[in-house]
């Protein structure tokens, strides 16, 4: 089971990774960084990326509160999972992942994963993404 450097290298593997951190949300900082930054900064990138994360993590119209008693209609988030699993930002030249990781303590930490447009595998990225999400030991 790899730590946040494992991942993070594991992560840059993928076709067409540029750069990838591991970041809390609720804070902005980058507990982990690997590659480069869309902005030149790691730490101007966590932040920015955060906000992102948090709004769709907070908001209700994309993390619907659970319904009492479970079954249909919960979704996710019933069973202590982040209410989110993923968001994906396409831009004119790359897209960014960001998936959410569960822990045993509040869950506000997503791996961002920066990928160049022409030569990522955005499908794949996400399938790496969930599996190493899952793996990682903090």
């Amino acid at each position: 089971m790899p730590g946040i450097d494992e991942c993070l290298l594991e992560a840059m593997t993928l076709p067409g990774a540029r750069g990838a951190a591991l970041v809390d949300w609720t804070s902005g900082l980058a507990l982990g960084t690997a590659g480069e930054s869309p902005v030149g900064d790691h730490e101007t990138s966590a932040a920015e990326a955060a906000e992102l994360a948090r709004a769709a993590a907070e908001y209700e119209s994309f993390a619907p509160a659970p319904v009492p008693g479970g079954g249909p209609g919960g979704g996710p988030g019933d069973d202590g999972d982040a209410p989110v699993e993923d968001l994906i930002v396409t831009t004119r030249t790359g897209y960014h992942v960001l998936r959410f990781v569960t822990t045993n303590f509040d869950s506000s930490l997503f791996l961002h994963l920066w990928l160049d447009r022409s030569t990522g595998n955005l499908a794949l990225a996400r399938l790496r993404l969930r599996d190493l999400a899952e793996r990682l030991v903090l």
